[in-house]
């Protein structure tokens, strides 16, 4: 796909402002695009005296990547944001208007198909409820979806939300009394996690962040033939040794607690430095705050932890120590999911490389990775994933 073809070429100033209107919302103009690869997102500030402009002066529609989640899967990371903020854990939750956090819009084609989506949008009924999602009533499958034509002239509709703005700059990292503050909210949200599972979320584990991702890259042609066979050895020898270490609580063989394993709970799943707000702790609601649950999926507890690490490794052990010491005044944790920190990361690693690779038509790509799918990109995983290998085998940090 060119550049020129790209689904979010589409989403101009005044389509972004439609989409708002669509939701029932009325923008005064000013558009802001906001940071983001996957999804595409701006701030938008609000017609004083239109609804939600009172509480909400700006707010910010995010426009979901298309065919990366269902509605299912949207509506549910909505849910579990919704019901995080209920119980007052500090993330950033999109907003119910009309009932919905989820809504579709597209330009009208001369098949009526993107009026169909609204009008269904218009139709649907509340689908947010904390659990037991069903795929919203006012999402219409694209044509190529149903095994039909799409017609030249179509703007593929856009799923997308709109939730409140937040200010906030990175937290301090190296700072302990931040870490444990951020440990005590990561345990209420893996409270909240672990009340039920995700019905239509995926998991981290082996098969989708290491095995289908190498898979992909191998069947696409996405690395140089003079890498290929070092890198796809390497990358078989990085899988066994995950397969090894993790077995597994990584692998699907373990049914978590019921047979003495380690729990699964849903999970922020993205956890880095980029994801977390900090305000002031001496202003109204200050501390961190979560943002963009977009990759939230089920695994272990950990996962939304080592990101968070930095450093050599006796860092690393301080800022571990730092984030249990606040995460144990809230929420036992299981000290042996510490083995899992580097298995984790050598997942992250792989699947991190064939995302880029599956982005490549998104003009947004080639621009902010110049280097990827180089033959020095890949001699330079080649040589991380013989880097993770060795840390695998090696004892795992302690707390």
């Amino acid at each position: 796909m060119s550049a020129s073809t790209h689904p979010f070429e589409h989403l101009t100033p005044d389509f972004v402002l439609d989409a708002l209107a669509s939701a029932g919302l009325v923008g005064d103009g000013r558009l802001m695009a906001l940071n983001s690869y996957e999804n595409r997102v701006y701030l938008a500030h609000l017609e004083p005296g239109t609804p939600l402009a009172d509480t909400h002066p700006a707010v910010v529609l995010k426009f979901y990547r298309p065919g990366r989640w269902s509605a299912a899967q949207i509506e549910e990371e909505h849910a579990f944001a919704r019901e995080l903020a209920a119980a007052e854990v500090p993330v950033v939750a999109p907003l119910a208007i009309d009932g919905r956090t989820l809504h579709a819009f597209g330009e009208v084609d001369d098949h009526g198909y993107a009026a169909s989506v609204q009008m269904a949008a218009e139709q649907a009924k509340p689908a947010n409820a904390v659990h037991g999602l069903a795929p919203s009533a006012g999402v219409v499958p694209h044509p190529a979806e149903r095994g039909e034509k799409a017609h030249p002239r179509l703007r593929r509709e856009f799923l997308f939300s709109v939730s409140p703005r937040r200010g906030g700059r990175a937290p301090e990292l190296g700072d302990a009394e931040t870490l444990e503050w951020i440990g005590r909210f990561l345990a209420r949200l893996h409270a909240v996690g672990a009340r039920q599972p995700f019905v239509h979320r995926p998991a981290v584990d082996l098969a989708s962040y290491a095995v289908e991702p190498r898979d992909w890259l191998l069947a696409h042609d996405a690395i140089p033939l003079e890498v290929e066979r070092a890198w796809t050895d390497t990358c078989q020898q990085a899988i066994d040794c995950i397969a090894a270490c993790a077995r597994p609580a990584l692998t699907g063989a373990s049914k978590g607690t019921e047979d003495g394993g380690i729990a699964r709970l849903r999970l922020h799943a993205d956890c880095h430095v980029g994801n977390i707000l900090w305000t002031p702790a001496d202003r109204p609601g200050g501390g961190p705050h979560f943002v963009d649950l977009d990759d939230c999926r089920s695994g272990p507890a950990v996962q939304d932890l080592w990101m968070l690490l930095s450093g050599e490794r006796a860092e690393r052990q301080q800022q571990l120590g730092a984030l249990l010491d606040g995460y144990e005044q809230m929420r036992e944790f299981d000290r042996r999911e510490l083995a899992l920190i580097e298995p984790l990361r050598t997942l992250r690693l792989i699947h991190y490389s064939a995302w880029l690779a599956r982005r490549w038509d998104d003009p947004a790509f080639p621009a902010a990775f110049p280097d990827f799918g180089t033959p020095d990109y890949w001699r330079g995983q080649v040589v991380v994933l013989q880097e993770q290998i060795e840390a695998m085998q090696a004892p795992p940090l302690v707390a």
